[in-house]
């Protein structure tokens, strides 16, 4: 039961970070990269795209509910 409500607010969490609204859904996602060398390699190339550029005029969802972060691991198998 504990293990429920835990699950429960952790979605209710999210929600609300990102100021869910009715209608609307979140999507997660996540890449996985070879190496930060290879990830800042792979950023600057699509940051010089210029379909990127176009794309950004009119994005499909708000950019100010948008977050991101960067993880490090730490378990490796």
């Amino acid at each position: 039961m504990r293990r429920r409500r835990r699950q429960a607010r952790q979605v209710d969490i999210l929600s609300q970070s990102v100021k869910l609204k009715a209608g609307e859904t979140v999507v997660f996602s996540y890449v996985v990269y070879k190496s930060r060398k290879d990830r800042d390699r792979i950023i600057a190339k699509v940051m010089q795209d210029s379909r990127l550029a176009k794309m950004m005029k009119s994005m499909p969802f708000d950019g100010k509910r948008m977050f991101w972060g960067g993880f490090r691991p730490i378990v490796s198998l």
